[in-house]
């Protein structure tokens, strides 16, 4: 097996279970194995299309805490945002915004983890909400990081394991087939990122499951360790991939 087959498995695999787990992070968790090995132009292609395939599998976790009229502010900020995020792409390094995004969550994620209580956010409502979607969505059309925003906003609500997984689920999954289809229709996915396309989809498949399966016995409070606990990964992993190539 030729080393681009491994990085692909392998970094499919991980993406696939702790999305599955989370309902968030594909992106970031493959892309601690992608970007030491892929070339930028196949990593985008892949995360999205991993993602999405991950978010299917797992859509049925939606139907416990799902709320339409709650979901629709961050959705409807989200698709205005993502156009917003793929035009600011040719205006600022994606480099220098994915390191700025991890030392936020390598800061802020563990001060939220860390506290014995958590601040509720009650005030603003759907305009707050339809806010922090725009701020998903202008971060997932310039790195495909839709998920920290409505992440650590679900945190600071005060939702339930369920609307928290509902909700940061299915927010990264409209937000991952709009930028599939603004992929495409740019002409972003090259033939070998198509040619990946099976392999991304057959690895990612059964860790979603299993994901999916450890989900079912977390109570609130260790989902709630869990999501801040992976956004700090999370952040700890945009630092290391992007600093190397800054430097």
């Amino acid at each position: 097996m030729d080393p681009l087959t491994v990085s692909v498995v392998l970094g499919a695999v991980a993406g696939g279970l702790v999305q599955g787990l989370s309902g968030t992070a594909f992106g970031l968790t493959a892309m601690a194995v992608w970007a030491w090995t892929l070339d930028p132009v196949l990593t985008g292609p892949l995360v999205v299309f991993g993602s999405l395939v991950g978010q299917v599998l797992s859509a049925r976790a939606l139907r416990r805490g799902f709320s339409l009229p709650r979901i629709l502010p961050l959705v409807a900020g989200g698709f205005l945002g993502v156009p917003a995020g793929v035009a600011l792409l040719q205006q600022i390094d994606p480099l220098v915004f994915k390191l700025a995004v991890g030392i936020l969550l390598a800061v802020w994620a563990p001060v939220m983890l860390l506290a014995r209580d958590l601040p509720r956010v009650v005030r603003g409502g759907r305009l707050a909400d339809a806010a922090v979607g725009l701020v998903g969505g202008v971060m997932g059309g310039l790195g495909g990081l839709s998920g920290p925003a409505p992440s650590l906003w679900a945190a600071l609500r005060g939702w339930d394991r369920d609307t928290q997984r509902a909700m940061i689920q299915g927010f990264n999954l409209a937000m991952q087939a709009l930028t599939m289809i603004t992929y495409i229709a740019s002409g972003t996915v090259t033939g070998q990122a198509i040619r990946l396309f099976p392999m991304v989809a057959a690895a990612v498949l059964l860790p979603s499951f299993i994901g999916l399966k450890l989900y079912g016995r977390f109570s609130d409070a260790t989902f709630r360790t869990v999501i801040l606990g992976l956004l700090t990964t999370s952040g700890l992993i945009l630092i290391a991939t992007t600093i190397p190539k800054l430097l």
